[in-house]
């Protein structure tokens, strides 16, 4: 089955990879997207993923530290190299080609951003993984994510959560919550949905950017967005 979706964007946060016995990283969580990831790239799709590092360390908690903000997002940023080392050498021992790019200059480890060479790692049929977030403190991993989505002209940016789509309210807190399985940019903001940050999402409706919203814990649900079966909440322009 063809993929209805050619260049993607997979948007996940630090916390997936985080154990539930508090452990920063769960080895088998990484081993479960690898094998996720490897089915996926025989539909022959390019794909590059944004990590957060809220499983390391996340701003806010600096800041509960004394810490200041500034400060604090710039270890929230270097997190996210941490996880995306980590996912590409787990993806290499599946045989995946992998290339992480970094907003911070740290080439012993991990190539700068450089959209051209970003643009030739998926012509080569690569996995790009962007850490660092936008290299700047006061946005979130979701701008870096809709940024990225947006300069290499992705068809599709899939953001992974911990529930099966967008709700009106809190599903955790209402049984009766009710889930939307298609929405318009304009009414997610006009009922203020949250589904990222307003400045990530302002950029999703602006480039015409469409997000789909799903669970990533799910096995399978990664290859379902991408050949554009029913999973989580698509948001997009719908007129």
């Amino acid at each position: 089955m063809a993929p209805k979706y050619q260049r993607v964007l997979l948007k996940l946060s630090g916390q997936f990879l985080a154990g539930k016995d508090g452990s920063t990283l769960c080895p088998a969580k990484a081993f479960d997207l690898a094998r996720e990831i490897q089915e996926v790239k025989t539909l022959g799709v390019k794909l590059a993923i944004v990590i957060g590092g809220g499983n390391i360390i996340r701003g806010r908690m600096a800041q509960d530290m004394g810490i200041d903000r500034v400060t604090a997002d710039q270890m929230g940023m270097l997190s996210t190299i941490i996880n995306a080392l980590a996912l590409q050498n787990v993806f290499e021992k599946y045989h995946l080609e992998t290339r992480v790019q970094t907003s911070y200059p740290i080439s012993q480890v991990a190539e700068p951003f450089i959209l051209r060479r970003a643009l030739r790692h998926l012509e080569k049929d690569r996995i790009l993984i962007f850490a660092g977030g936008t290299g700047n403190p006061f946005f979130t991993t979701d701008t870096a994510a809709t940024l990225r989505a947006s300069e290499i002209r992705a068809d599709i940016l899939l953001k992974g959560t911990n529930v099966d789509g967008v709700y009106d309210r809190d599903p955790n807190q209402y049984p009766d919550a009710k889930k939307y399985a298609v929405i318009d940019y304009l009414e997610a903001l006009s009922k203020d949905l949250q589904v990222m940050d307003q400045t990530a999402f302002a950029m999703c409706k602006d480039n015409g950017l469409p997000i789909i919203v799903f669970n990533v814990s799910q096995r399978g649900n990664i290859r379902k967005a991408i050949l554009g079966n029913k999973v989580g909440t698509y948001i997009g322009r719908l007129s």
